[in-house]
């Protein structure tokens, strides 16, 4: 019986195998967050590039009204054309920025429910659900 024990402690055939075990689920934790983060990453992005190109659209429009009209019209229509972004979630407010008058301000609020970063282990730390961005422009003139 000794014998057979001291052999066991020397014998190294399948401890590449118990590593495995031991760390293949961490490393699959880890991949797999990293994945939906850089899903979440890419949307908040997306976002910031959506109200963005509607703060741009905003220097056409002659006056408030129809400046308003044209980004909402914009946002309406181009809001789930950008990548990650599902329209039906989207929110916004536009308008001249209230703490400067020569200001356009674009604010777009999106809730990533869809996003699988939400389907992650519990215990790791998530980020808000709710993402929001901005975009200022200057009105025309100088």
């Amino acid at each position: 019986m000794a014998r057979l024990a001291q052999n066991l402690r020397r014998d190294t055939r399948g401890g590449a195998a118990v590593e495995f075990a031991l760390l293949a689920p961490l490393y699959l934790l880890m991949l797999a967050g990293m994945l939906a983060y850089g899903l979440y990453f890419g949307a908040s992005h997306s976002l910031q590039q959506l109200a963005a190109d509607a703060a741009r659209i905003s220097i056409s429009g002659l006056d408030t009204a129809e400046r308003d009209k044209l980004v909402g019209d914009y946002l309406e229509k181009n809001g789930g054309a950008y990548m990650l972004i599902d329209a039906a979630h989207l929110s916004y407010a536009i308008g001249t920025d209230p703490r400067d008058g020569t200001q356009y301000r674009v604010t777009i609020s999106y809730d990533a429910v869809e996003l699988p970063i939400w389907n992650l282990y519990p215990p790791l730390p998530l980020p808000s659900r709710f993402l929001v961005q901005g975009a200022t422009i200057r009105q025309g003139g100088l």
